[in-house]
């Protein structure tokens, strides 16, 4: 009837017991069915986003170093247009005090360039408010928002 050694009983799911194939040769080839295929694709997996992910750092620690310098570069270069800007607002004004020195004395000379550019430093002080102003409106967390 089934295929069981005397007193053993049968397996409960009624299927008929090969004698010849041991629990551990049952699971060799359950293994190489499938489950040996998933767990190579999986483990491949696994190793290959880790390489990726390694290679990402890398690649982000590399284009943050070259930000930095290139960053690093762009302020120098901006801090030195602006030194010069300022030599040549300077050389502007005494430019502008030497012309005007023939035409009234150098007192109103030094008068008018000093009032002219006292005048342009309150525009621009002005407008650096009402942009300030806007900029607190936009987050104030009063009653308006």
């Amino acid at each position: 009837m089934y295929d069981t050694e005397p007193g053993q009983s049968p397996p409960p799911d009624g299927t008929i017991a090969d004698p010849a194939v041991t629990p551990e040769d049952a699971e060799a080839t359950e293994d190489s069915t499938g489950f040996t295929s998933l767990r190579d694709d999986i483990t491949a997996l696994v190793d290959d986003a880790r390489t990726y992910a390694e290679a990402e750092i890398a690649f982000q620690k590399t284009r943050a170093g070259l930000a930095g310098k290139k960053a690093g570069r762009a302020l120098v270069l901006l801090v030195l247009a602006l030194v010069l800007l300022h030599i040549a607002l300077i050389a502007l004004a005494v430019g502008a005090v030497i012309a005007l020195a023939p035409l009234v004395t150098i007192w109103g000379a030094i008068a008018i360039v000093v009032g002219v550019l006292l005048i342009g430093v309150a525009l621009l002080v002005w407008s650096a408010s009402g942009d300030g102003k806007a900029l607190s409106a936009m987050f104030d967390a009063g009653e308006d928002a």
